[in-house]
């Protein structure tokens, strides 16, 4: 099964890891997944901030 990943300084998918991985995020199962991997990472990091604020308040 092949891996995509995104590139964080090229702004490209990698079909398997090529570069190193401190410059990836992934891996995805498709290409159109990581294709948006930014946005399903800022999307997370919201989600936690929310869980997080939630917590505090209890």
């Amino acid at each position: 099964m092949e891996e995509y990943w995104y590139n964080t300084e090229t702004k490209q998918v990698e079909v398997g890891r090529q570069s190193p991985w401190t410059k990836l995020i992934g891996p995805y199962p498709t290409y159109e997944a990581a294709q948006h991997a930014l946005e399903t990472a800022h999307e997370r990091s919201e989600a936690w901030d929310e869980q997080e604020r939630e917590w505090r308040e209890k």
